[in-house]
């Protein structure tokens, strides 16, 4: 093994830099359930503000955040619809059913997004045998579908087919400021047509735990609501948010660097025999890359790379997904793939069973 574990199972593996950590213990605080937390009420209006809306509440992590905001728009019953392989849908444990009694209808797209041809003819029919479909839900950037940012025209394509036919649309933002520093584009100019959104700190922006979901007061208002009944009320939540805070000045920009990292990074397993990139280039900080079956399957891989000080996760039977981040700078992604070459020289089908590792999540 390496002297230093290599992690790129996710950018939720981050750790808090020392300047966060100070930060956070010098963080002001209240009691944040009864609007008394001025870190927190600090942090809510400059994320409303940051993406054009008129309101935020704090949540205590992206997939509660998501499920606020699916609440504050859907009635037991109800149907959204949302790409194949979005996080809403297959990683946050059936909570739309479970917490709401949301059904999810899912829907083919283009490396996880939405385009209108996509959409149109999935709205139920006004008839008394069928759920109401009610809610849109856009991921951006996206996760499985292979870290890509939308292009701006196509948002804002769909969003008003949407609000044409009187559905609401929610944005799982988790990524949000990775899909700004790739676009260019500010988080408001992306959000300007999108009625909510989710945004995770705990991801590229180096937070230990934290989320917010952002839109109208109204909206926010019912969020709230949903929060508390979600088990999300917080006190001195100002420790956590002053973190929030902290990386919204300071690591936002810095996300190129793990764009820049996960390029080099793709560009270098590129040339490895029996290995393939799917999609076939890094737009930000998530590599995906798939294995020649004849050589062995993803978890094998996972584990061979875990035993050399490389921490990657299966992301399939055949494919796994590396993740670039503050914590793992370009000397180490190279080392990384250098891992993988020599595992694949080697060889690595003895590494494990025939059983599939963990998939990537987060």
């Amino acid at each position: 093994m390496t002297s230093a574990v290599i992690d790129m199972r996710s950018d939720t593996v981050t750790k808090p830099t020392a300047g966060m950590r100070r930060a956070m213990a010098e963080a002001e605080v209240g009691d944040d359930m009864s609007g008394e937390d001025p870190t927190v009420n600090r942090l809510e209006a400059l994320m409303a503000e940051r993406l054009g809306k008129e309101a935020a509440v704090f949540a205590c992590s992206g997939t509660q955040s998501n499920q606020m905001g699916v609440r504050t728009h859907c009635l037991p019953g109800d149907e959204l619809l949302i790409e194949s392989t979005g996080h809403i849908a297959n990683f946050e444990q059936g909570a739309p059913a479970a917490l709401s009694g949301v059904t999810c209808r899912l829907i083919n797209g283009n490396h996880g997004m939405l385009d209108v041809g996509d959409l149109e003819g999935k709205i139920r029919a006004d008839n008394q045998h069928l759920c109401i479909t009610r809610l849109v839900c856009l991921e951006n950037t996206t996760n499985a579908g292979g870290g890509r940012a939308y292009p701006q025209d196509q948002i804002d394509r769909v969003c008003d087919w949407a609000h044409r036919h009187e559905l609401k649309v929610h944005l799982d933002g988790a990524r949000l400021f990775n899909a700004v520093v790739a676009t260019g584009m500010s988080a408001a100019d992306i959000c300007r047509n999108i009625d909510t959104i989710s945004v995770c700190f705990s991801k590229g922006l180096g937070c230990p735990m934290g989320s917010v979901l952002v839109g109208s007061k109204e909206q926010i208002v019912k969020a709230r609501r949903v929060r508390k009944l979600f088990g999300g009320a917080l006190r001195q939540a100002g420790i956590v948010a002053a973190g929030a805070l902290y990386a919204m000045e300071h690591h936002v920009d810095r996300l190129q660097v793990d764009h820049d990292n996960a390029k080099a990074f793709a560009e270098a397993i590129r040339a490895i025999d029996g290995i393939t990139l799917e999609p076939a280039d890094a737009e930000t900080n998530l590599v995906f890359f798939s294995i020649d079956p004849e050589l062995g399957n993803a978890a094998q891989l996972s584990a061979q790379l875990k035993r050399r000080g490389v921490r990657i996760n299966a992301s399939g039977p055949q494919r796994l997904r590396a993740c670039t981040h503050l914590d793992v700078d370009r000397e180490m992604v190279l080392r990384a793939a250098e891992t993988i070459a020599e595992s694949v020289a080697s060889g690595f089908a003895g590494a494990l069973g025939a059983e599939f590792g963990p998939y990537a999540r987060g």
